[in-house]
């Protein structure tokens, strides 16, 4: 199958780029920068990613790619168009003034294949503190900016293009476009990539990597381990046992609606209450990290006893998606972030490990969860954290906190889906607030406690937006949260975005 590879330098943006190339029906496949797949004949072309380095700073990464230019069609974006220019006898220094945000392209080459349909002045998005004062020789310039002259270049003699702005943010109002013209046009991408092709050839391959051996799947309620266990299902049937475990952290009702669902879908589930286990070992404990190093732990206690009843199993799968193992893997020296599902296999589990999905984006799971018959209820769902309603509590973990929590939480998510706002945002909940406030309730004093509603707008969790919710929405879950759950007496909205604040409060 054809595929775009894109050599990861360190951006914070690399993961938009396999987005954008992978909404082209064109795989893709994200490496560190120094991993190119030699001899591969499925390359069709290559992608460099920006970086927060310079070219010219100690530590920077030069990779060798005599292999790569002349052989393949290259796109340069921001520090890969840098380190084009640079490693070819151009000049990359200091900007006199870090250039960030919005530009127009005050000149484009409309002969340049990788413009072809833009219109004139075309906003772009700049990111970079450098800045290219002048290109190889053999080079010649295709865009620039009113104040950035070499906002793109291509060579003469080979299929090279460098962008120093960044098409893969929809701020660059055409850069999909970009990327497009690159992907399909220059590099003849035959667009094969979709949800059917993923499902049929994925069964196929997972028949012949799991023969008749059983397999254990944890599910969670969440979009991932859901899609993993239907497609795993329709591999190998009933050789397929999956694990739900209610830590007494779900919203409310959830473990028998998931159940239900799971049945429905002609899942072999074993369902287990383990919430005594975990609220006895929460006990007290407010240190979040604290809290989900205690959650993980007793999830693979009580996963680990429930898989040991299994005779002969030899699999365990899981629900790990790419952005996992992207975010998980250290390239510049800094981890964006750890991931439980990426080399957290315990080992006296002794099974070895099946992940079909770990080529898929968020948006590509939900797509062939579709292709593959799951209910929208369930395809759909907002992300929802492993450790469950413990973060979504400032402080200790008690029943009581958990009861409050899961009623506020219903009304707000009710709302939501009423009001068609829903499916408007990426991710909303309650967070349960450590502090009291006094109140009147019933002409009386009132001193419980303060809910935060959170909803967020977003692509892909790593940047997020407070969602604008109507005022008279606003008002209407307050209202139902203050008259029926009992505790609370104030609601507040939080209206910070990502970064600099986080999705989730811990």
């Amino acid at each position: 199958m054809q595929k775009i590879i894109i050599l990861d330098f360190g951006s914070q943006t690399t993961q938009l780029i396999g987005r954008c190339v992978r909404e082209m029906n064109t795989f893709c496949e994200i490496l560190p920068y120094d991993r190119f797949p030699a001899d591969d004949p499925d390359v069709i072309g290559v992608i460099l990613s920006g970086s927060p380095l310079s070219v010219y700073s100690e530590g920077a990464f030069h990779p060798d790619l005599s292999g790569i230019v002349g052989k393949y069609p290259v796109l340069g974006i921001c520090y890969g168009a840098q380190y084009l220019s640079w490693a070819g006898g151009g000049r990359v220094e200091p900007a006199g003034s870090r250039e960030y945000g919005r530009a127009r392209l005050s000149f484009i080459d409309s002969s340049c294949p990788i413009f072809a349909g833009f219109e004139p002045m075309s906003q772009v998005w700049m990111s970079h503190g450098d800045t290219i004062t002048a290109i190889p020789a053999g080079w010649h310039k295709t865009a620039s900016t009113d104040s950035v002259e070499y906002a793109a270049f291509e060579c003469d003699s080979a299929p090279v293009w460098g962008v120093q702005f960044h098409p893969e943010v929809w701020h660059s109002l055409q850069g999909k476009l970009l990327l497009q013209n690159f992907v399909v046009g220059i590099c003849g991408s035959r667009c094969e990539w979709t949800p059917a092709y993923f499902v049929d050839t994925t069964v196929a391959a997972l028949r012949e990597q799991l023969g008749d051996d059983k397999v254990v799947l944890g599910l969670s309620g969440g979009v991932d381990s859901t899609v993993a266990a239907v497609l795993l299902n329709r591999a190998i049937g009933d050789r397929l046992t999956c694990i739900f475990v209610n830590h007494g952290l779900l919203r409310l009702n959830e473990f028998e609606d998931v159940m239900r669902d799971y049945k429905g879908l002609g899942l072999n589930v074993v369902g287990v209450d383990a919430s005594e286990l975990f609220f006895k070992d929460l006990e007290g404990i407010s240190e979040p990290e604290r809290k989900r190093k205690i959650i993980g732990a007793d999830f693979i206690k009580v996963f680990d006893e429930q898989a040991s009843a299994i005779k002969d199993v030899r699999w365990l799968a899981q629900g790990t998606i790419y952005p996992d193992r992207i975010e998980s893997r250290n390239i510049t020296g800094k981890v964006i972030k750890s991931h439980h599902n990426v080399g957290g296999l315990p080992e006296e589990m002794r099974l070895k490990l099946c992940e079909p999905l770990c080529w898929l984006f968020k948006d590509e799971v939900r797509s062939v969860g579709r292709q593959l018959g799951v209910p929208e209820r369930l395809v759909g769902r907002h992300p929802f954290p492993g450790p469950g309603l413990a973060i979504r509590i400032i402080g200790d973990v008690t029943r009581e906190k958990v009861r409050m929590l899961q009623q506020a939480d219903a009304i707000f998510i009710g709302a939501l889906r009423d009001s068609g706002w829903y499916d408007k945002v990426w991710q909303a909940g309650v967070i349960l607030l450590e502090d009291r406030s006094v109140g009147v309730m019933g002409d009386e004093r009132s001193y419980e406690n303060a809910v935060a509603l959170r909803a967020v707008t977003s692509r892909d969790a790593m940047t997020a937006d407070w969602a604008e919710l109507p005022y008279s929405l606003l008002q209407r879950v307050s209202n139902e949260i203050i008259n029926k759950v009992k505790g609370v007496n104030r609601v507040c909205y939080d209206i910070s975005s990502k970064p600099p604040a986080t999705i989730e409060w811990e």
